[in-house]
Parts: C-alpha cells; sequence; structure tokens
C-alpha cells in the first residue's frame, strides 16, 4: 500500500536553511497537487540558535503538523540529540556529515550537504541536494521538484537558467546519495488534486488580505513578533487612493491613530502581539465608549511581559475579551487554520463597521507561520460592510436612545463630541445615573448585531463533546476523528466567533454533561469564559511554546471521558 502521508522535519541553526527547506519542500509538493501543512519554531535572537520546521505531506487534508517523524533532516549535532527520539519507528534519518558524525545502527543516511552542494557550482544549493534525497525515500519522481525549481527561479534575471541547473544537479546529487543507501519508506501514493485552484498561504498573509478585501483604508504598526509581517504586506500592498499605511513609533500611537481614522470614517486596522496589546488597552476602551469602528489583530506568543516572543500560545484570551477597564466585552474572532484567517480578516472589519466598535482577531504564531494550502478565495464573492453613516441636517443627537445610531463623518452633518467619559445624546460629558445606565446598555446592545457568527458541530447527541477554540482546532480535530473511528460516542463542536458566540452553539453545550476544551494555555481560559455561560467545561492545557501532540489529546480526552462515564455510574 502506498504511502498516503508523510512527515519530514528540518532542524538546526538559523541561517542554515531549515525553513526555507521545509518551505520549499512545502511549495513544490503543493504545486504537485498534495496536501500539506508546515509548522516553524525558531528562537528569538535574529540569526542563530536552534531552529526547526516541520513538513507534513498527505494526499488528504492536513489537520496538524504531525506525531512521529518520517524523516529527520539534522544540520547539526545538536538537532540530532534533541529530535532523534521523535523519528518514528520506520523512520529515516538525514545527518549533514560534513558537521559531524553518529554511531548508530538505525536508519541514518550522512550526506555532506555543503560539499555536495559546491559541486554544483552553486554553495546555496544544499537545500535542493536534501530534497532531492527525501525524493528517493519516498518514491517521488525527481521532475515535481524539478518543475518546482523551474517556476521559482524563473524571475527575468540573467543568472535565472544558471541557478535553475545547479539546483536540478543538487536535486540528482541527493537523489543519488539516498539510492546508495538503500534506505527507503515506501512510495508516496499520488495525489489527490482538491477541487478548484488552491493556494499557499500563511495566517498572516490570509488575515492582511482578508481585511484588505473587506476595504481596509488605513493601517497603523509597530514592529512586534510574530505580527510584523501584517505590517510589512500592508506596506506594500495597501496602496493606491484612499489608502494610508504609517510604521508607528509605539502601540499607543499605533491604537491612538487608527482610533482617529476610524472616527474620521476610515476603515482602520492595526496589529499587534500580546505586549503590543497590553498597552492598547486605553484605546481600545477609548473606541468602546465613543463608539468607533477598528480592528486590533493580536497575534498571540508566550507571556506574560517579552515571555516567549517566538513561541506559541493561546492565553491572551482573557485579555482580548476585556481589555480595558470598566463594564467593556470586546468582539473576538479566532480563527483556527489559515483558511479561517483570511475570512476572519473580512469578517473583523465587517463587525466593527457593522456594531461601530473594536473588534479585536484573535490569532496565533503558530497560525501565524504556518503555511497551508487552502482553495482561493473567490474575491466577487466577498461582501464589504460600511457603517451607517448620517445623512441628515445638524442638531443630530449622535448617541440617542438604547441602539445603534447612524455615526456622523467630521466636516459633513451632525457634528457631536467623540467623549471617553460619560456623554449624554450630544456626546458632551455627564455623571447622571440614567445616563450611565442608558449608555451602558446601549453599548452592550449593540453586540446582537454580530449574531451572525457560524459554527461546525458532528454528533451533536452525544453527551461529553470535544470544543477546542483557535489554532488548537486542528489536533483536537484529528484527535476526535481517530476516537470517533475507535467508537468513542463523543461530539464535536467549534467556532472561530468566541464572542458573540453563535446562540444555538451555546444552548447545544448546555445540555451536555461535559464540555473538553484543549487550550494552549496555563489558566484554562475558554473554559472559563464558557462556565459563565452555564456550560460544565474542563480544559486540557498545555504551556509547552508548542502545538498539541494528536496522541496526547487522544489520551488526555479518553481518560476525561472514563473518568465521567465512571462518575456518571456511580452518582
Amino acid at each position: 500500500m502506498k504511502k498516503q502521508d508523510f512527515v519530514v522535519r528540518f532542524a538546526g541553526e538559523g541561517g542554515q536553511g531549515v525553513v526555507t527547506s521545509a518551505e520549499g519542500l512545502a511549495q513544490a509538493m503543493a504545486q504537485s497537487g498534495y496536501n500539506v501543512q508546515t509548522f516553524s519554531t525558531f528562537p528569538s535572537q535574529i540569526r542563530g540558535g536552534p531552529t526547526w520546521t516541520q513538513t507534513r505531506i498527505s494526499t488528504s487534508t492536513v489537520l496538524s503538523s504531525g506525531d512521529d517523524l518520517d524523516v529527520l533532516v539534522a544540520f547539526n549535532e545538536y538537532a540530532y540529540e534533541t529530535h532523534k527520539d521523535e523519528v518514528g519507528p520506520e523512520g529515516v534519518i538525514v545527518y549533514n556529515s560534513g558537521e559531524f558524525e553518529i554511531d548508530a545502527s538505525d536508519k541514518a543516511l550522512g550526506m555532506d550537504f555543503d560539499d555536495l552542494a559546491k559541486q554544483t557550482g552553486n554553495n546555496r544549493a544544499a537545500n535542493f541536494v536534501v530534497m532531492g534525497a527525501l525524493s528517493q525515500l519516498v518514491g517521488l519522481p525527481l521532475v515535481v521538484l524539478e518543475e518546482f525549481n523551474r517556476q521559482r527561479y524563473t524571475r527575468g534575471r540573467a543568472s535565472d537558467q544558471q541557478i535553475i541547473e545547479s539546483n536540478n544537479m543538487a536535486l540528482s546529487l541527493g537523489s543519488e546519495e539516498a539510492t546508495k543507501s538503500g534506505f527507503t519508506l515506501g512510495e508516496l501514493a499520488d495525489p489527490v488534486k482538491p477541487d478548484g485552484e488552491q493556494v499557499l498561504l500563511n495566517g498572516n498573509l490570509a488575515i492582511s488580505i482578508g481585511a484588505a478585501h473587506a476595504g481596509l483604508e488605513v493601517f497603523v504598526g509597530y514592529p512586534i513578533s510574530p505580527a510584523t509581517p501584517i505590517l510589512l504586506w500592508m506596506e506594500q500592498n495597501l496602496v493606491g487612493e484612499g489608502k494610508f499605511v504609517y510604521q508607528s513609533t509605539s502601540e499607543i500611537e499605533s491604537i491612538t491613530a487608527i482610533v482617529g481614522a476610524g472616527y474620521s470614517g476610515k476603515k482602520a486596522m492595526t496589529s499587534t502581539a500580546g505586549p503590543g496589546f497590553s498597552l492598547m488597552g486605553e484605546g481600545l476602551g477609548l473606541a468602546w465608549m465613543a463608539e468607533i469602528p477598528l480592528v486590533v489583530v493580536n497575534v498571540q506568543r508566550g507571556g506574560p511581559s517579552t515571555g516567549l516572543p517566538t513561541k506559541t500560545e493561546q492565553s491572551d484570551l482573557l485579555t482580548a475579551l476585556y481589555p480595558g477597564h470598566g463594564d467593556l466585552k470586546m468582539p473576538v474572532i479566532a480563527p483556527g487554520t489559515v483558511e479561517e484567517c483570511f475570512y476572519a480578516g473580512v469578517m473583523a472589519v465587517n463587525w466593527a463597521e457593522r456594531y461601530q466598535g473594536p473588534v479585536i482577531l484573535l490569532s496565533e504564531m503558530a497560525l501565524a507561520e504556518r503555511r497551508q494550502n487552502m482553495p482561493r478565495p473567490n474575491l466577487s464573492e466577498i461582501v464589504a460592510e460600511d457603517r451607517k453613516l448620517y445623512e441628515g441636517t445638524n442638531g443630530y443627537l449622535r448617541y440617542d436612545g438604547w441602539e445603534l445610531s447612524p455615526m456622523p463623518v467630521p466636516g459633513g452633518p451632525g457634528s457631536y463630541v467623540a467623549n471617553g467619559s460619560e456623554h449624554d445624546a450630544m456626546g458632551d460629558t455627564t455623571h447622571l445615573p440614567t445616563r450611565h445606565i442608558q449608555m451602558t446598555e446601549r453599548r452592550f446592545s449593540k453586540l446582537k448585531l454580530l449574531n451572525d457568527g457560524t459554527y461546525e458541530s458532528d454528533n451533536e447527541s452525544a453527551n461529553i463533546a470535544v470544543v477546542p477554540w483557535g489554532g488548537s482546532k486542528g489536533p483536537a480535530r484529528d484527535a476526535y476523528n481517530r476516537m470517533r473511528e475507535s467508537g468513542m460516542d463523543i461530539g464535536w463542536y467549534y467556532t472561530m466567533f468566541i464572542h458573540p458566540m453563535p446562540d444555538q452553539m451555546l444552548e447545544e453545550l448546555k445540555q451536555k454533561d461535559l464540555v473538553i476544551v484543549p487550550e494552549l494555555n496555563y489558566m484554562g481560559q475558554f473554559s472559563s469564559v464558557i462556565r459563565g455561560e452555564g456550560i460544565n467545561a474542563v480544559s486540557i492545557t498545555q504551556y509547552t511554546g508548542l502545538p498539541f501532540k494528536v496522541r496526547d489529546l487522544v489520551k488526555k480526552v479518553t481518560e476525561l471521558v472514563d473518568n465521567s462515564i465512571k462518575e456518571g455510574a456511580t452518582a
């Protein structure tokens, strides 16, 4: 039987081409019709330090980056010692014998990556040497990688053909070395090409494109890992008449700038990570109080403080919901896949415009850096919403009533005060208890305009359900599928619309005996939120800076289910 799934990890030091190798392989295989997903982790220094990137290739949809490795590519000895135990029993280790040698009776293929690259006349072709070896190990025709090489390096430059030829030679040399070893992992099955055109994106890029196609006009941001690529994309692509992009000097400047942009009638957004988001709390409170549309993308990383700048975590949920003092609760959208990142970018901008207030798009490092194939969105079907504008005469009472009202634009009719203090119908400061009651209820009542969020469900009749959020969706779904295949009676629910959550989903979860929430934080933040809604929820937590392994989730969910059944039997 041909191999349907293949997991390879490239490990070494920053600057050795670890990430380039993994992403190049993913791109080549995606172009051939395979489903792919990458995961990268690296230290916070600019160059150097232990780095590894994992690529999973499959004939079916890839939900997680994989558990056991089929191949470990070790660029140095430290990488070999650190990762060798994660290679599966049938796996192969490919190591750089020009850097180190190993004493191993296992399946280990030593190649001098750099020397083989030099033989091609291109010292930078080591990545292609490795990919050539991998193609031989899984029975992948070299022509697949040669076509990727041709497409990638045909750029209209004089040196293109020379680079293409040297890379093709490197592929052949790597394949020959693997052939000599006699190692094989079996033949990779032919791809089952998904319906329609596919694109290979990461989460940051998908969010950026989605927001742009929702009509984003202003972006102001300050560089911070892992959100900086959003700023860079905006600088290069959010251009043209009526568009404005600016790199600010701080996160405080970013939030105040987009508050001003939102007030002036523009669709505005910024991006940041945990430390920067903490600084934006006061500005977000102002936007909530004054009813000003804007979007803040928070790409979560390990915290608190500087924490783990280049590791993944889901520990900013409570901060995203309650970023400021007083009575407020932000709308939060937390995508779980790269494809969802695109639609989250669209929905976040639309939600902000619709209810005239701030919206938090809560991503995370694992999603931001992950490359994954997805169907190319039909951009002609994207609906970009615009706020209700006031077009009457002066004398308009902007904050009158308990419901959303049309928003004036400066320079037009309907002048008012956008006030951070409690205010009357015109926006002037007031301390009257009756007005505070009215305005508080008004601000919260507008959230019902955001109740169009969708959700997934499966085996709804089960008394116990798995309910992940954000980037833990994929591993949790993988685990869920395995448990269902083994006969476990368990349900599945998921939504990227954290607040407001779809009403029907909430009502169904309230009926469950137990809701199990896998999440990457210590406190079990999402389960604590939904317990406040009357749901009997418990978290499976992990705070290593890495995503869940599927086998770990299967084990932990199974234990919780068994305990719940035992407790029910003895009750």
